[in-house]
């Protein structure tokens, strides 16, 4: 794996970890009714989808080793273009469901 690919997932891993940190202990009203946690979840999901789409762009094979990685890009293009129809219940079940697969696959993947 190339040098760059292991950059781009060492700072998804990073914004994986952060997001984790923000909301361990949190429930969905807590996110809901905070604007500071739901900025700095947003930011940290922007960082993974930018990391990402780079990703893809430099070293595809590794990036389509990512579950739902395109979608993952495409979410982040939602946050930063689309920031007025942001869910912030799919934000949230994102956290509690995707999240720690996509943990697990970027640790696997900084693991080879």
């Amino acid at each position: 794996m190339q040098l760059r690919s292991k950059k781009y997932l060492e700072d998804i891993r990073m914004a994986v970890d952060a997001i984790s940190e923000f909301t361990d202990g949190k429930t969905v009203g807590d996110y809901d009714e905070d604007h500071l946690l739901r900025s700095a979840v947003e930011r940290q999901f922007v960082i993974i989808g930018e990391a990402l789409n780079c990703l893809a762009y430099e070293d595809l094979p590794t990036a389509e080793r990512i579950s739902d990685y395109r979608r993952i890009i495409d979410f982040r293009n939602v946050l930063v273009h689309g920031y007025d129809i942001v869910d912030d219940f799919v934000v949230w079940d994102i956290v509690a469901k995707k999240l720690p697969v996509l943990g697990e696959e970027v640790r696997e993947l900084l693991g080879e």
